[in-house]
């Protein structure tokens, strides 16, 4: 499945993209799109997502197609081909 990731403050600054397309199993989940894009861009870890590796850095969230943000409880949930995640900072202003 293809998920879209799009980019805004200090990830866009690691990424050098706005948004990229990240193709991932069936049934993979937020926590997995994580992951795949810290093996694409490992200057995330520490100031992106914390050192395990899987886990967002405070105050950095994902939010789901512009309608929900991401909770910790909730990065196990399965994504969906044609989702669209926006990796953003709840510090930064809109």
């Amino acid at each position: 499945m293809r998920v879209q990731v799009e980019f805004f403050g200090l990830s866009r600054l690691i990424a050098g993209e706005k948004e990229i397309t990240l193709r991932l199993d069936e049934g993979m989940t937020f926590r997995d799109a994580v992951r795949a894009l810290v093996r694409k861009y490992p200057e995330m870890i520490g100031d992106v997502v914390q050192t395990d590796g899987e886990t967002m850095q405070s105050p950095n969230i994902l939010n789901l197609d512009g309608r929900r943000m991401i909770q910790p409880h909730q990065m196990d949930e399965s994504l969906s081909d044609g989702d669209r995640i926006i990796l953003m900072s709840m510090s930064a202003g809109g």
